[in-house]
């Protein structure tokens, strides 16, 4: 009775549109592209798209069919599967509490931007003046105006993790607007999400297309993308490429965190999600080459002006050093100038060398920036150079907030739908019960809104999810393949479908998969063992720029508290369920040895 009545969506496109507004998110519009510049453009294809078919298609169909068939949370349809594998679910769990943590930090991030695009200047565009007006801030000029408004304007950081100041009261009141939104989004659970689901996955694509008619039309546009799709095979005998890839895939889809069992538990149980699948990754997928496309695009507008004006700076130089006339020498003939100039004028030219730029088109776009620095830097960067560049900006930074706050959905409905399967809180309303979560965990939040918050906030990143999603979807593969059972498994499957998975499925499951994760997972191990000592990037004001800096012992300790908290789950459950069934069983044989002596 507790399964059949259980809310719904109200149709099959509501679920596929939750899924692909989980799916596709900020990691398709910054790390995809990094990923592809830094691992051979065109070439990085390949082992992308032959992990898509061997490990990301097959975990999400595994993930679906389970949600579907239980049609409980996380905890609940692992607890079901067998008693032993709860802590898989409650693993699941603890790792989207940590991504809700810091995710919507970067939605506040996001409306932070948004406000400042409004202005008849964008902030980022120039460098603010000094306290005596006698020139700009020197931080500002020894960086850059873009990167001097998101370190220092938009996270007041400070020069280390040790350093700790109060929180950001603009950073603060934009995270509690994010928390407040995402809470409106989940009020009344999977019926108001169904809603939401149809702009927030939608809507994005809208963005993106107008970006990519007015990225391709920019200056320089052509050189980016060109970059991007001009492979460089060697990498393919690159492992790390191959791994990337596969890691790329894994997360992309949100594997691991419950979500995706959590989505589909509200589905109709001959819902066909087989179908739905492989249209979501294929999606996701989709959307990752096409917002390369557009990153590429306005990334290579931003290093052909970068390029031309280095050489705008060196040809005026050289008409200032040689008292040339101002039209003798172009951008075009620059080179054959240098040429000339050099040999014409030794000694006079020898004294250049320290002044003269070596201007690179090349170089500007091997320049990899990850993360929150292609997201809030590269592109600020871009924009300001664009015309009416406030529309740009106000458009970009929307869609941003649209990709998180569509992720956001699938992170908070991967917490609430496991609590909401306890007898505990089965009796709470809705809107109670999500507003806790929401609370919770934007109280929580508010550490990352410190001065020192935004190295808080990549340690979450760096080590809140990864090594525990490998684990996860590694046991959950194993179980259903070997605990389970791949027979009991496929019976399921077509007690809910009609038909019984073809060998595709069954080989990737039962072999392929457990063996891609397991190299996954030993490979991630080794590489943190070697790595030694964990660092991050510290932001020095005097250098303008960000150097690398080692974690102080107490965030090492508490990386490792990361590490092994979520994943602890797994073998603590499985214990506490032994030693309580072997209780149970003493308990029972003393009554029965009870019942038998009274009896004589």
């Amino acid at each position: 009775m507790e399964k059949e009545a259980r809310p719904s969506w109200d149709n099959p496109l509501q679920f596929v549109l939750a899924c692909v507004s989980y799916a596709v998110g900020l990691g398709n519009v910054w790390r995809f592209p990094y990923l592809c510049q830094m691992h051979g453009g065109g070439g990085f294809l390949i082992p992308y798209f032959i992990m898509l078919i061997l490990e990301g298609i097959p975990l999400f169909y595994l993930e679906l069919a389970i949600g579907q068939k239980m049609r409980l949370g996380s905890i609940g349809a692992w607890t079901a599967i067998s008693p032993y594998l709860g802590g898989v679910g409650l693993a699941s769990v603890v790792t989207s509490l940590y991504l809700c943590l810091y995710y919507n930090v970067i939605n506040a991030w996001s409306f932070w931007y948004l406000f400042h695009s409004f202005q008849s200047v964008l902030p980022w565009a120039d460098c603010p003046i000094n306290s005596n007006r006698t020139g700009f801030i020197e931080e500002c000029e020894t960086a850059t105006s873009t990167q001097y408004f998101f370190y220092r304007q938009t996270l007041d950081i400070s020069s280390s993790i040790e350093e700790n100041g109060g929180i950001h009261t603009g950073q603060a009141l934009c995270l509690l607007l994010a928390w407040g939104i995402t809470y409106m989004f989940i009020v009344r659970g999977v019926k108001s999400t169904g809603k939401v689901v149809y702009f927030t996955s939608t809507f994005p694509y809208v963005v993106l297309f107008i970006y990519l008619i007015r990225g391709v039309t920019l200056h320089g546009a052509i050189n980016g993308v060109i970059y991007m799709f001009t492979p460089k095979m060697e990498q393919l005998a690159n492992p790390t490429t191959w791994i990337n890839a596969a890691t790329q895939i894994f997360f992309s889809l949100g594997l691991g965190f419950g979500t995706l069992i959590a989505f589909a538990s509200y589905n109709q149980y001959n819902n066909n999600f087989e179908r739905q699948a492989i249209v979501v990754s294929l999606i996701n997928s989709g959307t990752s080459i096409f917002a390369s496309i557009v990153t590429f695009a306005i990334y290579g507008f931003k290093a052909t002006v970068n390029y031309e004006n280095c050489l705008e700076r060196t040809r005026l130089l050289l008409l200032n050093t040689f008292s040339l006339a101002e039209d003798s020498i172009t951008v075009d003939s620059l080179s054959s100038w240098i040429d000339r100039l050099n040999t014409t004028y030794p000694e006079q030219f020898a004294e250049l060398t320290n002044k003269l730029e070596d201007c690179n088109l090349e170089r500007e776009l091997d320049t990899a920036v990850e993360g929150t620095g292609l997201a809030f830097i590269v592109y600020s960067e871009a924009i300001k150079n664009m015309p009416l560049s406030q529309l740009w900006s106000v458009l970009y930074f929307f869609m941003l907030l649209l990709l998180g706050m569509g992720s956001m959905l699938g992170n908070v409905t991967a917490i609430i739908t496991p609590l909401r399967d306890f007898k505990l809180v089965s009796n709470m309303s809705n809107e109670l019960l999500n507003g806790l979560v929401c609370v919770f965990c934007l109280l929580l939040g508010l550490g990352f809104t410190t001065t020192s918050g935004n190295y808080w906030f990549t340690m979450f990143n760096d080590y809140g999810a990864n090594f525990s999603l490998l684990f996860i979807v590694l046991i959950e593969v194993i179980s259903v393949s070997y605990i389970y059972g791949i027979k009991r498994f496929e019976k399921d499957i077509e007690d809910m479908l009609g038909y019984r998975p073809n060998w595709y499925w069954k080989i990737t499951w039962a072999g392929i998969s457990p063996l891609l994760l397991i190299t996954l997972f030993i490979v991630y191990i080794v590489n943190y063992i070697q790595g030694g000592t964990p660092t991050y990037q510290a932001w020095n004001k005097e250098l303008g720029k960000s150097v690398v800096t080692e974690y102080p012992v107490f965030a090492q300790v508490f990386i490792g508290l990361l590490l092994v908290s979520s994943v602890s789950c797994v073998p603590l459950t499985a214990l506490y369920v032994y030693c309580r069934k072997r209780k149970d069983g003493r308990l029972h044989r003393s009554q029965r040895t009870v019942s038998i002596l009274s009896t004589q």
